[in-house]
């Protein structure tokens, strides 16, 4: 690990002055340090190199907690994973938000994670993580990308480009992107909100540009709204083994069912997608339609219909189908 500064903010208005910069976040020499779980990791692979961290811990109190009520669900950037989980409003009235969070990584990481930095967590590629590999984009634009050729079993198969395949690998994250959740940002032009599935960038041409944050925005929060779905909603994640793994394929579903038929459908999918995916072509095939395996087989048609694979990872788009027409017929059978 290269040597860096260390500061705590006092603030947040503290954190954004000291983080200002130009530039891609992720490339900024100014690195925001919550959890850790992320940036310690990369900055130990000499993959993220930052001249100063900046400490949030100290703005817990501030950014942290779960708050519920009839308008919806407010969880604090600086709340941990395994607070969120285990909170009585989020497991009865958003359980797909609760299991995302307790499928993910292991205990001792899910006490120490926090939920903003959890968002912004980066690829599992091995080719990004590791610096032995000369060719990757997101590590170094224009050196190419040796995923396209390499072994790419674990790699996106949805919203990928020419120049990265990498897949983005948080669960707590497509649980948002399915229930229409929002992000609450404080930036250099003061606080802002926006969808939370506007924050991710498809990689493009510019795999290493991951968010549309600014150096030195700090997110405060996420909104869920409440809605006749969110009781009716599971994350189910598919894996090479049961514990501390990163999903193959997810599915993240919201239904608001009259009898079976399905009058509003929010769907998110993991593990497939080179950002937190919401599949609203999935969603337009079954609103209207009866909640079957036709229904649920015609949904997951539509997810993968753009799917764009390489090699070893052509099996995702029929693990993605089943992935999703198993979490629709689950949640039809919920009893909410």
């Amino acid at each position: 690990m290269r040597p860096f500064a260390y500061r705590r903010a006092s603030d947040p208005a503290d954190a954004v002055r000291s983080a200002a910069g130009a530039g891609p976040p992720t490339e900024a020499p100014v690195q925001y340090l919550a959890g850790g779980t992320t940036l310690i990791d990369l900055m130990k692979l000499d993959v993220m190199r930052p001249e100063q961290v900046v400490d949030l811990n100290g703005l817990s109190g501030e950014l942290g907690g779960v708050e519920a009520d009839a308008r919806g669900l407010r969880l604090g950037a600086m709340t941990r994973m395994a607070e969120a989980a285990r909170h009585p409003a989020v497991l009865r009235d958003y359980p797909a938000i609760a299991q995302s969070l307790r499928l993910a990584a292991s205990p001792q990481i899910r006490n120490m994670a926090s939920l903003g930095g959890n968002v912004l967590q980066r690829t599992r590629c091995n080719y990004f993580r590791f610096t032995d590999f000369a060719e990757c984009n997101k590590r170094v634009p224009g050196s190419g990308c040796a995923a396209m050729q390499g072994v790419n079993r674990k790699h996106a198969v949805l919203g990928v480009s020419d120049h990265c395949i990498a897949s983005y690998p948080g669960d707590f994250a497509t649980a948002l992107a399915a229930l229409g959740a929002e992000v609450e940002i404080a930036g250099a032009g003061g606080a802002r909100r926006m969808a939370f599935e506007e924050l991710h960038r498809l990689p493009g041409d510019t795999p290493n540009v991951e968010t549309t944050l600014a150096p030195g925005d700090l997110i405060l929060g996420f909104f869920v709204p409440a809605g006749p779905w969110t009781r009716r909603s599971l994350y189910l994640k598919l894996r090479d083994r049961e514990s501390y793994e990163f999903a193959l394929a997810s599915a993240a579903v919201a239904l608001e069912l009259d009898r079976d038929v399905v009058r509003q459908a929010r769907i998110g999918l993991g593990g497939v997608a080179a950002k937190p995916w919401r599949s609203h072509e999935a969603e337009a095939a079954l609103i209207g339609r009866r909640l079957d395996e036709i229904g649920a087989g015609r949904a997951a048609q539509a997810a993968f219909a753009s799917a764009r694979t390489h090699g070893d990872n052509a099996y995702k788009v029929e693990l993605g189908k089943r992935t999703l027409t198993r979490a629709l017929l689950a949640a039809g059978r919920l009893e909410v």
